[in-house]
């Protein structure tokens, strides 16, 4: 049985629970054990790794005297290193009394290690956060692979209508007389958009080393091939794999159709006729208004219903080479990273809607979407909000690592930390902070449309 099926079978809010405690704690578990194992080749003793807060569920120690544990509320985790206080790093002043005689028994506490070691344990937490990223989507890029130049016909796809003559390995040279650009061309794109508006097209082949000419449907069909979280297809009921035959009763064949029709809505419900393996249906949705990074910087708004197009084909594919993986996850891991930064800014600035800050809630509903389309979509979220976390881990803020980091730059130049009751207040400050934020954004799950 799938992840959609099983989520059908037990219960839709149970199993996004179930999801999102399960990607949260990978990512915390990833993110807790960067600041571990960097502190333990640092010499600096952990004393707790702990995935979740309160009660303890399960618990053992290892042989370097380190507790490993589980709590219930699994929200969250910490490693408590020697010297702590507690699970954000402040100093026990009792424990650090008690070794401040010994050299080598404050050498191994979190508070008396050098400022290197301390900087570098505190940074690996989001490190190792970003490492997970780029290392699935590397993995997920090199798995699908990339597709295949010339444009070569893979698997067909399930469509209405009887026209379908294309084959699996033909290598589509000409549509409606006009050759195929390179697929890493510029000018493919288009070339896709100028096609001729008809429901059948004429494509020019190569099979079996002969050129000819069959009849298949329009190349970027009605189809959709993917259901973003939290939109108006997912309230609607929209699967992968549906075809769109009309809108408001008007029938239309292909994507760009729906983008307009879309688009032209002012935000109006729409009527779907969807054809689903065989079987036709009437949809109703309203169109969501969503701000979207521009290519070339800042943001657009856009009515949108939230899927994306595919080809009347799925196109073969090839294997990239592992260093054009890898760039490829460091890329993705980039542009989610700087396309955060640019959507904080342009909130602040009021540029865009604050609503689209999403918390708890909108997270764990993501989840239980993404996980719904296949356990590679899971992997992928889990991948995205690994790079989500770890970059939320470095701002500048008291209480999170980014506050730490900023507490030893002020050391390094200064060559004394601050005091210690300026880092309780500061502490303080950055506690309440990140509270409030995450009432903010609570409030967004909860109140935004």
């Amino acid at each position: 049985m799938d992840i959609s099926a099983l989520i059908s079978a037990f219960g839709g809010t149970a199993w996004t629970i179930f999801f999102f405690v399960l990607a949260l704690s990978v990512i915390v578990a990833i993110h807790e054990y960067g600041h571990y194992i960097v502190g333990r080749w640092s010499g600096i003793q952990a004393d707790v790794f702990s995935i979740g807060f309160g009660p303890v569920l399960w618990s053992r120690m290892d042989k370097r005297g380190t507790r490993w544990q589980i709590a219930a509320l699994p929200f969250g985790g910490y490693v408590k290193f020697a010297g702590d206080a507690n699970a954000a790093s402040g100093k026990d002043e009792e424990a650090m009394a008690e070794v401040e005689a010994d050299p080598v028994a404050l050498r191994a506490t979190m508070h008396g290690a050098p400022l290197w070691a301390r900087a570098a344990t505190v940074a690996a937490g989001p490190v190792f956060n970003f490492a997970l990223s780029i290392m699935v989507f590397a993995v997920v890029g090199y798995s699908n692979g990339v597709v295949s130049d010339p444009l070569t016909v893979g698997d067909l796809r399930p469509l209405p209508g009887d026209v379908q003559e294309l084959q699996s390995g033909d290598v589509v040279l000409e549509i409606e007389g006009k050759p195929v650009p390179s697929i890493h061309d510029a000018a493919y794109g288009v070339f896709m958009n100028a096609l001729p508006q008809n429901p059948v097209l004429a494509y020019t082949v190569e099979r079996d080393g002969a050129r000819q000419v069959v009849q298949a449907p329009y190349l970027r069909p009605a189809l959709v091939s993917g259901v973003s979280p939290q939109s108006a297809a997912v309230a609607a009921d929209l699967e992968r794999g549906d075809v769109i035959t009309a809108v408001d009763g008007a029938p239309i064949f292909s994507f760009n159709q729906i983008k307009d029709a879309v688009e032209g809505s002012d935000g109006r419900s729409l009527n779907l006729t969807v054809w689903r393996d065989g079987d036709i249906s009437e949809k109703v949705l309203t169109p969501k208004r969503i701000d979207e990074p521009q290519p070339e910087g800042g943001f657009a708004t856009q009515w949108r219903i939230g899927i994306s197009s595919g080809n009347a084909f799925e196109p073969a594919t090839q294997a990239p080479g592992i260093g054009a993986a890898i760039t490829g996850g460091v890329s993705q891991t980039w542009n989610i990273i700087s396309g955060s930064i640019s959507g904080l800014g342009y909130m602040i600035t009021g540029a865009i809607s604050t609503c689209n800050l999403s918390g708890p809630i909108g997270i764990a509903q993501v989840s239980g979407t993404m996980a719904s389309q296949g356990v590679q979509s899971f992997i992928w979220f889990i991948a995205v909000l690994s790079t989500a976390v770890g970059l939320l881990n470095l701002f500048p803020i008291p209480a999170l690592d980014g506050g730490h980091l900023v507490f030893y730059a002020y050391e390094a130049v200064r060559g004394k930390p601050p005091s210690d009751n300026a880092l309780r207040i500061l502490m303080g400050i950055g506690l309440a902070m990140v509270l409030s934020l995450m009432v903010f954004a609570l409030g967004n799950d909860i109140f935004c449309p």
